[in-house]
């Protein structure tokens, strides 16, 4: 086994995985904790000042701060097209220590709707396989338009949605902008990592890109509190933030970045099937969340809670 294989197989992908259980285990913290607190308003500030006087989601935070580190060291030695699969398990672990939280079994149909959403998520990443490119953001600013305009009424359709309907569609809406949020953060902040190797500190603050990061990646982790308070189970919402998040990041690397992805023929058959696996994982969760929530609700008119979590 070569150096580079070893070190990919030993380090890289164990990082991965431990990123991904982080993650996952911060979700589920932070989900926990927003029950315990006045439901807010979508994007409303006091939420966060509310959560902050929780010594167990102020725990969820740091969880989040070791994940980020697992993710830096797993993508320094191994390629964004193994990462990246394997940090999206953490909608599994999160729906795992949802469970353990709530001292209660995992829902198998959640389960199946989890790593339905992984494998689908995966093969599409894995077909795409972005190559080429730069670390810098087009010069000509015009080019940046089409993408930035298309993200930015995706959020303002996302917010206007879950402002008029409750529910599942509220959460799913809260949760799509959340994956927008966290997909242009993680791509401006590839640009930053390769301003801050080229030049150092003094290079970073002499763009834009980290002040508009500084402001996106908050708006991105105070939606993905709204998204967690009204949601019922974590396992459809971290799945719709975990498949938005990277899709966002493939469209930047394409648009912004100058990448290539592979457009044969059989692979966009391929991209296509890995959609409809991921939309069908989705809505399975999603339905079956609203069963459970039904469950729940009906639970203290029998006296009993329900015996699933998700």
């Amino acid at each position: 086994m070569s150096q580079s294989t070893s070190t990919l197989f030993f380090v890289a992908v164990p990082a991965a995985v431990a990123g991904a259980a982080s993650f996952g285990l911060a979700s589920a913290v932070q989900q926990r904790a927003t029950k315990e607190v006045p439901t807010t308003g979508t994007l409303d500030p006091r939420l966060l000042l509310e959560l902050v006087r929780r010594p167990v989601w102020v725990l969820g935070i740091g969880t989040v701060i070791v994940g980020l580190s697992l993710q830096l060291v797993a993508l320094a030695y191994g390629p964004l097209v193994l990462v990246q699969p394997l940090l999206v398990t953490g909608v599994l672990f999160g729906a795992v220590f949802s469970a353990v939280l709530a001292h209660r079994r995992v829902d198998h149909l959640v389960v199946v709707g989890s790593l339905g959403s992984v494998a689908g998520l995966s093969a599409f990443l894995v077909l795409a396989r972005p190559t080429g490119g730069s670390t810098q953001l087009d010069q000509d600013g015009w080019a940046l338009l089409p993408l930035a305009i298309a993200l930015g009424v995706s959020v303002l359709v996302c917010l206007a949605a879950a402002g008029r309907y409750d529910g599942a569609v509220q959460v799913g809406a809260l949760a799509a902008a959340t994956g927008v949020f966290y997909g242009v953060t993680a791509g401006l902040m590839k640009v930053v990592t390769s301003q801050f190797r080229s030049g150092g500190l003094t290079e970073v603050f002499t763009h834009p890109v980290l002040y508009v990061v500084c402001a996106v990646g908050p708006l991105g982790f105070l939606l993905s509190q709204n998204t967690f308070q009204h949601g019922t189970l974590i396992a459809p919402a971290l799945a719709i933030i975990t498949i938005v998040d990277p899709l966002v990041g493939v469209a930047i690397g394409v648009s912004w970045l100058g990448e290539q992805v592979n457009s044969s023929p059989a692979v966009l058959a391929g991209e296509l099937i890995a959609v409809l696996v991921i939309m069908g994982s989705v809505g399975l969760l999603a339905h079956r969340g609203t069963q459970l929530r039904h469950e729940m609700e009906r639970a203290p008119q029998r006296g009993a809670g329900p015996a699933v979590w998700g």
